[in-house]
């Protein structure tokens, strides 16, 4: 029996960005005995996807072309593995797409059922499509990385989010404000009001010259910091720091690995953390919890559908995104 075809989109080599991106028909994709099938109708793009593109992590992936890229999907259960315990048919999920399969940007993918979690109905596909890359990096910072306590408890600490208009820093200005935590936040000028709207206890303009320093207009020095911009140097972060002060990267380079090695070699206080997102089905539930509970939200820049991917695909790129793209089926 014939398969059913799917439109999707797909690139066949490394480079050309938004311009290398096809508009296919594929064959539905099947769920394994652990997996849950979605028809979608709203997905994610985050710098990921486009780093993947740009050759920035061969020879690991894609591991063949051509290659579906985006991994963060929400939709309704069209159908189940045999181990399959969680979903039914019907169910509305948030997913993550394996990256070594690919998938995502396509009117049906799969996902394994223990990195999935149920939509409730008062909230949209939309909402949740954000939160499986860009919300656990956040949260994974925050809690496990730096240590701050989500229900408040703990001690006070003082955090710095760089590039906090963007997808995974409006996500963390909010989850840190959940915490007892004291929040810096550094963003372009036109986002200043923006992220204080988040919770930001102060926001600096990174092209100023405090904020190219990393200073705090209040003088406070950083128990932790989220950083999600661009490569910065050690010797920018660590006059900021407090004494056992750490610096996660969410996105590190050859040079701040050597960093982080440098830095524990030597036993310093003062700490450089490389961010390997983990992702976990029970951590996206606690995410889309929050959202139902009106804590968390998601700030959608702008929206594409399918046919027109490639728009959403070049915004990404271009790097000026206030907060997350979507795409809609």
């Amino acid at each position: 029996m014939e398969k059913k075809l799917m439109h999707a989109i797909q690139y066949i080599a490394y480079g050309g960005g938004s311009n290398a991106l096809k508009h296919v028909e594929v064959p539905v994709p099947s769920p394994s005995k652990d997996e849950v099938l979605i028809k979608l109708e709203a997905a994610s793009i985050n710098p990921f996807d486009w780093k993947v593109q740009k050759r920035m992590l061969w020879p690991i992936l894609p591991p063949k072309f051509p290659y579906i890229p985006c991994t963060d999907i929400a939709g309704e259960v069209t159908e189940v593995g045999k181990g399959v315990k969680k979903f039914k048919p019907g169910d509305k999920v948030v997913g993550l797409v394996s990256p070594f399969s690919g998938g995502g940007l396509a009117e049906f993918a799969v996902v394994k059922e223990s990195i999935a979690a149920s939509i409730p109905p008062e909230i949209s596909a939309a909402d949740c499509a954000g939160l499986p890359v860009a919300g656990l990096t956040a949260l994974q910072a925050l809690s496990k990385s730096i240590g701050i306590k989500l229900d408040g408890s703990g001690e006070r600490k003082n955090i710095l989010i760089t590039a906090a208009s963007g997808g995974v820093g409006h996500y963390a200005v909010q989850l840190a404000k959940l915490g007892n935590t004291h929040v810096t936040a550094t963003c372009g000028a036109r986002n200043i009001e923006f992220v204080k709207s988040l919770g930001a206890d102060e926001v600096i303009d990174y092209k100023t010259p405090d904020g190219a320093a990393l200073k705090s207009p209040s003088g406070k020095q950083y128990d932790g910091v989220v950083h999600c911009a661009a490569e910065c140097p050690w010797s920018i972060f660590e006059p900021n720091l407090s004494m056992n002060g750490k610096v996660v990267d969410i996105t590190p380079s050859s040079s701040s690995m050597m960093t982080f090695a440098l830095k524990k070699i030597t036993c310093s206080k003062k700490q450089l953390v490389p961010l390997l997102l983990i992702p976990k089905g029970k951590d996206l539930e606690y995410l889309v919890d929050l959202v139902k509970q009106g804590k968390l939200r998601t700030v959608i820049d702008s929206k594409y559908p399918l046919t027109k991917a490639e728009d959403g695909w070049a915004k990404s790129i271009d790097g000026h995104a206030t907060g997350k793209i979507i795409f809609e089926f």
